[in-house]
């Protein structure tokens, strides 16, 4: 599934439209913690996040995330929206927590396979 994909699903509101949306979502990945998702966020995931400031940007573009995912209602600060729609990264949100909106993309990136 790709992010335009996944954002064609409604699932999420779309904060920032970035350049990536033919990019192949690999893998749903949860991290709060910036050092390690900069180790270990796999290329090409949707990241699940509630850190909505420019680090995370800068973490997302660094490992070549699809696209980031604000969870928990989070929103991204001045600075980050603005740095968003510079590097042309797509940014979507919910209100719903972390597990359920990495649930969510894994079911939607499963759903013509048996689990």
């Amino acid at each position: 599934m790709t992010v335009q994909g996944l954002i064609d699903k409604g699932i999420f509101h779309v904060v920032n439209l970035g350049k990536g949306r033919l990019k192949k979502i690999t893998t749903p990945f949860c991290c709060d913690l910036l050092s390690i998702a900069m180790v270990r966020a796999p290329e090409g995931c949707a990241w699940v996040t509630v850190i909505g400031n420019i680090n995370t940007l800068a973490v997302a573009a660094l490992t070549d995330a699809a696209c980031i995912i604000l969870a928990e209602g989070a929103v991204l600060d001045e600075a980050a929206s603005k740095k968003a729609e510079e590097q042309e990264i797509t940014v979507l949100s919910a209100d719903m927590p972390i597990f359920e909106a990495a649930f969510k993309v894994f079911c939607q990136l499963h759903a013509e396979t048996d689990l």
